[in-house]
């Protein structure tokens, strides 16, 4: 239905007897390929779309059924005919969690549900921790949430999508991927370099796109328990039922609270906040495959609230008084989105799709005596329309957008100033894809976008594909990028500090300065094959991205001020991977990378390295998984570690002797665990735990004796502050 995702086109649906009763872990493949997938124990499979192929499926007892045409290319329910006097001969495959296609037209890896079970996964900001194509930034002192950077630059560069809505943007920039919890998710897709045009024009040095659980997939009953030596509590669940043949709806449920005090350092402050967060949201799915329609119509509910600072700190009594220092970071959000797809029955390769979004967010949050107040009322449309040009070899996608943002924004550090504005754009883009479906694919996009506060001007895209030789491909993009930075609610850390927030005006629209534009370029290539008889590929890939211009955050011309300022020189930041993955022994897998970060910008003083960024990274992931029993039980083991290099520390020479840093930091590692016992398919129970190493930063906030003094700053983290953690919780479901 909707085939405008910048990964690769897809085609997913469920396998089934003629009594509705899923035919777990089924094969489906494409005929004469090698491209194939195992439905998972719903029936349920994902599988890349290979255009003029016949789609093969098959299980044990069941006749082979081969399907060449499809009205529609997601939720195909598939159902087989058992075939008669065969004995039960049961096979089964153990799925990858994290896959790299070698004919996607982009470097794009994809995780499903089974990679974010490896880790305490209680929301999405936290779900990147086994993946080595996302660094996991370390919580900040007061707010607790962990930020994630692509190609060494962080979350407002990467067009973070949710189902191709972006969503985690403008006023949510901070604290966004914390509010969509992990066990929603279905699967998450991470591209690098420049994104699809079809998406927008922000997307600069990435994009993650976010799968939800679908109702018409979905069981009808999950449960979650999750609680942490940290006091961190959280409960999900999930209600599907199924109405009739076409509509499928399933209620999402989560909360979580953090109930008691920690200050592990004994420095006063809290390590984390206190807090809770409610999350609802009502899903429903309408599909008619024989009219080739499809729709999804959804609302949600979140309301988060966050307390933090001194120990002591009572907000009822301390706010707004220089008594103690305290913040509170209060979240209440809602959206409701429609999409509807058609696929024309005579015609499947051709679709329309539209896609509509409201969202309202209202944070309302001070920082001892800093007060930050943001509000955004968003909507979002997008129109698209997908066929091809003579044959399937050639493709296209084009349409129309509209964004409109209103923001009203209110800042008290030191003076109070208000930042209200409205921002819109309209946009029309075309994407050609010229595949040979054998070895080589290009996708050249462009559109050209009208804004109130960019003008007019055009965003270029482009991306190749070549496999050379069997289990090879190289790939090449370029793009440009163009983007509003909301300085304020991207930086708002900052406000937990004694600096002074200064805007170098000049003559922009934006808090007076230029928007900011970057060019992406960016070269990969992997290649699969064996060592010692057992499975591997071998990955490389290189990135840079060049700013024209770029809201520099300077906090090196004072350990007293923050500046912000439009780039007068050069800013870029280049990237290299290499990563491997290994079948070491049956059901053990090992993935490994390396990274190395070349990140520069013109400050006021000088040409230096972005702050708090490792220029060198190791990442370590293994997993192994025992033999099932016949009821489906298995115990996994999964555990990462991880290696970062020195990082540079800003500049603190103003402070006083006590409260001064080095230049740099020194390397360390941390090592995240966990054990799982499933005892069947529908109950299992995990325990874990995170920094085992039990790393801990030495000097976690300066001038922490006069936190209204001169000093007093929070935002120097580069290394965990809590020191060991560990969790245990269940999992429970009814098919």
């Amino acid at each position: 239905m909707f085939q405008y995702t910048q990964a690769q086109e897809t085609i997913s649906g469920k396998v089934v007897d003629k009594n509705n009763k899923p035919l777990e872990f089924a094969l489906i493949s494409w005929k004469d390929t090698e491209i194939g997938a195992e439905a998972d124990a719903q029936g349920n499979f994902t599988l890349e779309f290979v255009p003029d192929a016949i789609l093969q499926v098959s299980y044990v007892g069941f006749e082979l059924m081969e399907i060449s045409t499809f009205p529609n290319k997601e939720n195909l329910i598939i159902t087989l005919k058992s075939e008669q006097a065969l004995d039960e001969l049961v096979i089964k495959t153990t799925r990858k969690s994290t896959t790299r296609s070698h004919t996607s037209n982009t470097n794009t890896m994809t995780m499903n549900s089974a990679e974010l079970l490896k880790a305490a996964c209680c929301n999405l900001a936290e779900s990147f921790e086994t993946n080595p194509a996302i660094d996991v930034n370390f919580s900040d002192a007061i707010s607790g949430s962990k930020q994630i950077k692509m190609l060494g630059l962080t979350s407002p560069y990467i067009l973070i999508a949710e189902e191709n809505i972006p969503t985690v943007r403008g006023a949510s920039q901070a604290y966004g991927l914390s509010f969509v919890p992990g066990t929603w998710v279905e699967s998450i897709q991470v591209t690098k370099g420049a994104g699809s045009v079809v998406n927008g024009f922000e997307s600069i040095s990435g994009q993650i796109n976010t799968e939800l659980i679908k109702p018409a997939n979905d069981i009808p009953f999950y449960l979650n328990l999750f609680g942490s030596t940290d006091s961190r509590f959280e409960v999900n669940t999930h209600l599907n039922h199924k109405l009739n043949d076409k509509w499928s709806s399933t209620l999402f449920v989560h909360g979580n609270a953090r109930v008691s005090k920690n200050d592990m350092n004994h420095d006063g402050f809290l390590d984390n906040p206190l807090g809770s967060q409610i999350n609802v949201m009502n899903r429903w799915q309408y599909i008619d495959q024989e009219n080739g329609l499809v729709a999804f119509l959804s609302a949600r509910y979140m309301k988060d609230e966050k307390q933090t600072g001194e120990v002591d700190f009572d907000k009822k009594r301390d706010k707004g008084t220089t008594n103690l220092w305290g913040s509170e970071i209060n979240t209440e959000k809602f959206d409701a989105n429609a999409k509807i797809g058609y696929v024309f029955p005579d015609m499947p390769f051709q679709s329309i799709g539209w896609q509509n979004s409201f969202s309202y967010h209202n944070q309302k949050s001070y920082f001892g005596l800093n007060e930050y107040n943001i509000s955004q009322r968003s909507f979002y449309s997008n129109l698209i329309f997908s066929s091809i040009i003579s044959n399937t070899l050639h493709k296209f996608s084009t349409g129309l957008n509209f964004v409109y943002d209103n923001y009203g924004e209110d800042v008290f550090n030191y003076t109070a100033q208000n930042y209200d504005r409205t921002d819109n754009s309209v946009g029309a883009f075309f994407e050609y894809t010229y595949d040979n479906a054998d070895n080589f694919a290009l996708v050249l996009g462009g559109r050209v976008d009208n804004s109130n506060r960019l003008g007019l001007f055009v965003t270029p895209r482009l991306h190749l594909r070549y496999n050379p030789w069997e289990d090879a491909v190289i790939r090449a993009s370029v793009g440009r990028g163009k983007r509003i930075a909301n300085i304020f609610a991207e930086n708002q850390y900052l406000f937990a500090s004694s600096r002074q927030f200064n805007i170098n005006y000049a003559d922009g629209k934006a808090y007076h300065m230029d928007p900011e534009i970057a060019w992406n370029y960016g070269v990969s290539f992997s290649q699969g094959f064996h060592f010692l008889g057992k499975k591997a590929e071998i990955g490389f890939d290189f990135y840079r991205t060049d700013f024209q211009n770029q809201i520099v955050v300077d906090l090196d011309q004072s350990a007293r001020t923050v500046d912000f300022y439009n780039l007068d020189g050069k800013s870029y930041a280049n990237s290299f991977q290499v990563d491997l993955s290994y079948n070491l022994a049956k059901h053990l897998n090992l993935r490994a990378a390396y990274k190395y970060y070349d990140i520069k910008t013109t400050y006021k003083s000088g040409n230096l390295e972005r702050p708090l960024q490792a220029k060198n990274r190791v990442f370590v992931n293994l997993e192994y998984q025992t033999h099932e029993t016949d009821k489906g039980g298995s115990w996994k083991f999964d555990a990462t570690w991880n290696w970062l290099g020195k990082q540079r520390l800003p500049y603190t020479g103003d402070n006083l002797a006590q409260n001064q840093l080095g230049q740099n930091t020194n390397p360390f590692s941390t090592i995240n665990a966990q054990v799982t016992k499933i005892f069947s398919d529908r109950f299992e129970i995990y325990v874990g735990g995170e920094n085992m190493t039990n790393y801990q930063q030495n000097r976690v906030i300066l001038g922490a004796d006069d936190p209204f003094g001169s000093n007093f700053d929070s935002t120097m983290i580069y290394a965990p502050i809590f020191g060991q953690m560990y969790y245990a919780g269940l999992r429970f479901k009814i098919k």
